[in-house]
């Protein structure tokens, strides 16, 4: 296996030469400066300009003693993200909690992987985050995989050192980072979490081009490791048709409620055109969609998405069709879920 050190360009206090999806941008691009009362000014002014990020060792070469830190963290306009690291508040803040995330990895790279040169990839949740893979209820420790374990790296609170046999064409490079691939980042990830969160990440390695065999090999080779009951199971039932996180649930709280298994992204055609349901019994006639946050912001306005989907439920319930919506929050009240489906099957004729 090849040195795994990460390059030290993405440090804190350098502007990277590629940042992840421009969320960790240090230099050149700093968050505007707060407004700041007569007697914050002298402390903050000393930050320095066009910066986000620093150690407490850039902070201290900056005239920012220890008390002037406590002072700024005090007063809101420093953010201590990791021992011995801070960020400007306003940038900060600006970021959403899976940007957070990742950006806690890059601070973490500059600060202890580049000063070690160490054999080490980013690995399990981590690499799953710089991957930007679906993660449901994920810890945030920073995981690392090397070889040994004799690492100054287990030291940090915040950090989970992993002994597993890693070799190069498991590993890539992405925005400057040494991270475990996206199928071993699967794989290390099933391995160590419950069923719920290992199918989510199965169904996304099948809707991405990984083949159900080649999971099924990665099994094969662990076979008494900890954590393969859970792997085995999630594959076993996962779904390449799932296309979100929040359908990779729905499909197992419908089978966890016994309901007759759906057909996924069912297509049909209506008066507007053609059109997909995430899950349908169409003998029934009944069909169940998930409307998941990100459906709603991601590329068009609320009110856009909001007009279209119910003119389509229209045309839907025109062709006879009885349409249940879903959200986040359904999947968590189990018997209101199955009470609402299982109407709406019988009322379709589903026998009881």
């Amino acid at each position: 296996m090849t040195s795994a050190s990460a390059p030290d360009h993405y440090g804190l206090g350098d502007s990277p030469e590629h940042p992840p999806s421009g969320l960790f941008v240090v230099r050149g691009n700093a968050a505007p400066a707060t407004s700041l009362e007569p007697h914050q000014a002298p402390v903050a002014s000393r930050l320095p300009d066009g910066e986000n990020a620093w150690r407490t060792r850039q902070l201290t070469d900056a005239g920012i003693n220890a008390s002037a830190i406590n002072t700024l963290l005090e007063q809101g306009l420093l953010t201590r993200v990791r021992y011995a690291c801070y960020v400007r508040s306003t940038y900060w803040n600006s970021l959403t909690p899976r940007e957070q995330s990742k950006t806690r990895i890059f601070l973490h790279a500059h600060g202890a992987v580049s000063g070690e040169r160490t054999h080490s990839a980013y690995s399990h949740t981590s690499a799953a985050r710089i991957h930007d893979l679906p993660l449901w209820k994920a810890d945030e420790f920073i995981h690392l995989t090397r070889i040994t374990k004799n690492s100054t790296l287990e030291r940090a609170s915040d950090v989970k050192m992993h002994c597993r046999p890693l070799v190069d064409s498991q590993c890539t490079v992405v925005d400057g980072l040494f991270v475990t691939d996206v199928l071993r980042t699967t794989v290390d990830c099933a391995l160590t979490m419950s069923y719920k969160q290992a199918l989510i990440l199965m169904d996304h390695a099948l809707r991405t081009g990984i083949s159900r065999e080649r999971l099924a090999k990665e099994a094969a080779a662990l076979d008494k490791h900890r954590g393969i009951r859970i792997f085995r199971a999630a594959l076993d039932f996962a779904r390449a048709e799932s296309e979100s996180a929040g359908e990779s649930l729905t499909r197992d709280l419908i089978e966890v409620c016994h309901i007759p298994a759906p057909q996924l992204q069912f297509p049909l055609v209506t008066r507007r055109g053609q059109y997909r349901a995430d899950f349908a019994w169409p003998e029934y006639k009944v069909i169940l969609e998930f409307d998941g946050q990100g459906k709603y912001f991601d590329y068009r306005p609320t009110s856009d998405v909001l007009l279209n989907e119910r003119l389509r439920e229209n045309e839907l319930i025109e062709l006879g069709c009885t349409v249940l919506r879903i959200t986040w929050n359904d999947l968590f009240n189990e018997h209101l879920f199955k009470t609402r489906l299982t109407t709406a099957l019988r009322k379709g004729g589903m026998r009881p």
